[in-house]
């Protein structure tokens, strides 16, 4: 396994401070959003290192949570890998706008019948409602972070 390298590592730190910073550019939602379930924000649980013995198992590889939706009002960042050649699913469509941030390896992108294909330090915005989706088209594993804010009810 490729271990994650120090520069992909800064972007991630990157990606980190803009999503947890601030709140979701294109986000609609009322400034009375519920509050988080963690009731003090410390050292021990606003830092999360990958952990493979935490990794989340899936039919084409895995995912790891650094925030799940009940860290920070519904905002969440996960690491996913996928194996070549392989989509953890047909695209699709839900009600919450997504990030998807390129690691490692080559992403076809799928946005409402359009497809492009990209390498590492690529971004790919996914409007609310729109058909989207990535999938591996390389020969090595494809990693890349999905951040995304759920809707809290």
């Amino acid at each position: 396994m490729q271990s994650i390298t120090e520069s992909v590592m800064k972007q991630f730190v990157l990606i980190c401070l803009m999503c947890f910073s601030i709140d979701f550019v294109f986000s609609q939602e009322s400034k009375n959003e519920p509050k988080s379930s963690v009731e003090k924000f410390t050292i021990d649980n606003c830092v999360n290192s990958f952990d493979m013995e935490e990794t989340v198992k899936t039919k084409v590889g895995y995912q790891y949570w650094f925030a799940d939706k009940d860290f920070l009002d519904g905002r969440t960042l996960k690491l996913s890998v996928v194996a070549p050649k392989m989509a953890t699913h047909e695209p699709h469509r839900h009600k919450e706008d997504e990030f998807f941030f390129v690691l490692e390896g080559t992403a076809e992108f799928f946005l409402d019948g359009d497809t492009r294909v990209a390498g590492p330090y690529t971004s790919f915005y996914c409007p609310p409602n729109s058909l989207h989706g990535i999938r591996n088209v390389g020969d090595t594993e494809l990693k890349y972070l999905v951040i995304k804010k759920y809707n809290q009810n």
